[in-house]
């Protein structure tokens, strides 16, 4: 039988009392478990494992972008690390604890797998916005269909970034990724939030130790397009999910496999309950 522990020697003089850890040999058995248990809490362990754990049908809402494989790359510049301005990228040295290169059968296999548990988590009027990128490899534009397929995909959502960091001179810089929103068949957005079209543009995050954070803006507005009251955000970093569910009265639950980003997003969600980052963009208005 497996077993929950919660380990509070980890960080020694900065425990982080809102983190359930799972060692790398025992996974937390959650069959049966209240859902509130798991609320406002990041959860350290591997992301396919852990959710199989989660009851069914308890979440309202998945926000996520998981790593890209960009690793397994047919460009020489992010395989071997010589390519230009490649070589200052913090995407060059891969991920804490996993170094994003797979080959791409076990990649899509990993990667479904956990589309296919997330699914299974979302109440029937849930959804899905599962943030990818395109590419092509060897003369093939490889857009994820191998990944979604199967899947109640109801829109895409371009988002456009202002930059790159694929300097190559053999094509133009690319500066859009993809959300693909997957959804039960009750969902619905909030009233007027299909205002804002399916191109969004959001500047890269900075300030952040994590090698390719979310947008706080980004997933603000995910989310205040929905009536989602508990959000999962099963490859959660550096907690920007979290920190945006907190800040806009919402519950959060995060897995992240790196210890050393959950502790990161631990202290950024305790920063942020004396200064929100979500604030600036719910200021009053004297117009609307």
């Amino acid at each position: 039988m497996y077993t929950l522990f919660i380990t509070s020697l980890l960080y020694a003089m900065n425990t982080i009392t809102d983190t359930i850890y799972f060692s790398n040999k025992k996974v937390a058995n959650t069959k049966g478990q209240n859902i509130e248990d798991l609320i406002d809490k990041i959860i350290c362990g591997r992301c396919e494992e852990v959710l199989k754990k989660i009851p069914s049908e308890s979440v309202d809402l998945v926000i996520t972008s998981p790593p890209y494989n960009l690793k397994n790359s047919t460009g020489n510049g992010m395989k071997c690390g010589k390519g230009g301005k490649w070589s200052n990228a913090a995407l060059i040295q891969g991920y804490a604890n996993y170094d994003d290169c797979m080959p791409h059968e076990e990649y899509v296999k990993w990667q479904r797998e956990c589309l296919t548990e997330m699914f299974r988590v979302i109440k029937e009027d849930g959804a899905i916005f599962y943030n990818h990128k395109w590419r092509v490899q060897n003369g093939l534009l490889q857009d994820r269909a191998d990944i979604v397929k199967g899947f109640p995909v109801r829109q895409i959502i371009i988002w456009k970034r202002k930059g790159g960091i694929n300097f190559n001179a053999g094509y133009f810089l690319p500066t859009y990724e993809v959300i693909y929103m997957i959804a039960k068949p009750k969902f619905k957005l909030q009233p007027k939030a299909n205002r804002w079209g399916d191109v969004w543009e959001f500047s890269q995050e900075l300030n952040n130790s994590h090698p390719a954070p979310f947008p706080v803006a980004l997933i603000d507005r995910i989310v205040s397009s929905t009536s989602a009251n508990i959000i999962l955000d099963p490859f959660m970093g550096s907690g920007t999910t979290a920190v945006v569910a907190a800040g806009l009265k919402r519950h959060y639950i995060g897995i992240e496999i790196s210890e050393s980003y959950c502790k990161l997003a631990e202290e950024r969600i305790m920063r942020n309950k004396e200064q929100s980052e979500v604030a600036k963009f719910h200021l009053p208005q004297l117009f609307d």
